[in-house]
């Protein structure tokens, strides 16, 4: 077998030398800038813009949010960061460690959307029991009216006959009100009252109460035609001390649009 001389290898290491693939040089603002340009230059046209979103994702990973925000990080040690995790890299490293932290950053972020959907699930089915159970607290009468003052002109007044259903003491209701009228979709009035149940109101137990909102409010304000109709829906009941026993307020609207959004972006039923 003859031996390759030593010209041969010569010429084998410059050729391979040649070959080698430019890299980033960090060590500087202008060799980083010259260096990165020359790195993207060896890419084909395809894959430079690649390159570019790939060097966005890496600078971009190295910035702490959390230590900026409580003064814990200068601009240059972030800017260190930058240059430390560039430094070296040829263009397919660039691009194969910016894969990389955007896959890890996916993952973070379908496990925290899916810890997300699990806990809005839980106030979506306890907002259902909620609901049942304020079923049992029935309003059996409703009705909105103005009454003449002498000198301080019309009072809003809101009458309700309720029934505690539950099996549990109740200190304080908290109400939806809506008045509408037939055949029109958009009330006239919807807003939201409470009463604080002096003694409270002990399950099996009906009570009639006449309520005065404040005559500035929404209430003292809103002029409905005589066929309007009152409508009253128990939204929350607090306990005897003070505790809330069920709210159907801890899964609204917001909640629905946000769970079925997350839901569709990530693939769950």
């Amino acid at each position: 077998m003859k031996q390759i001389s030593w010209v041969a290898v010569a010429l084998l290491t410059l050729a391979m030398a040649g070959c080698s693939k430019p890299t980033i040089d960090a060590s500087s603002d202008e060799s980083m800038k010259a260096s990165a340009q020359k790195v993207r230059e060896s890419l084909p046209e395809a894959k430079r813009a690649d390159f570019d979103e790939a060097i966005r994702i890496l600078a971009f990973s190295q910035i702490d949010l959390a230590a900026i925000m409580a003064g814990g990080a200068s601009s240059a040690s972030i800017e260190a960061k930058m240059k430390g995790v560039l430094d070296g890299k040829t263009a397919e490293e660039v691009i194969a460690q910016a894969a990389q932290v955007k896959a890890e950053r996916q993952a973070r972020e379908r496990e925290q959307a899916l810890a997300e959907i699990q806990e809005l699930e839980k106030k979506r089915v306890d907002a259902e029991k909620s609901r049942e159970e304020l079923k049992k607290f029935a309003v059996l009468r409703s009705r909105f009216y103005f009454q003449e003052q002498r000198f301080m002109g019309k009072q809003p007044i809101i009458e309700i006959t309720v029934k505690n259903g539950t099996n549990s003491p109740v200190s304080r209701a908290y109400f939806n009100g809506i008045i509408a009228s037939p055949n029109r979709s958009v009330p006239w009035l919807k807003d939201d009252f409470n009463y604080s149940i002096k003694g409270g109101l002990e399950p099996g137990e009906e009570a009639s109460w006449s309520l005065a909102p404040n005559m500035f409010s929404d209430w003292g304000k809103v002029e409905a035609p005589a066929d309007a109709v009152f409508t009253v829906t128990v939204e929350r009941l607090d306990g005897p001390d003070g505790e809330t026993l069920f709210s159907t307020r801890g899964f609204d609207e917001d909640d629905t649009k946000r769970l079925a959004e997350l839901k569709s972006k990530y693939g769950v039923k």
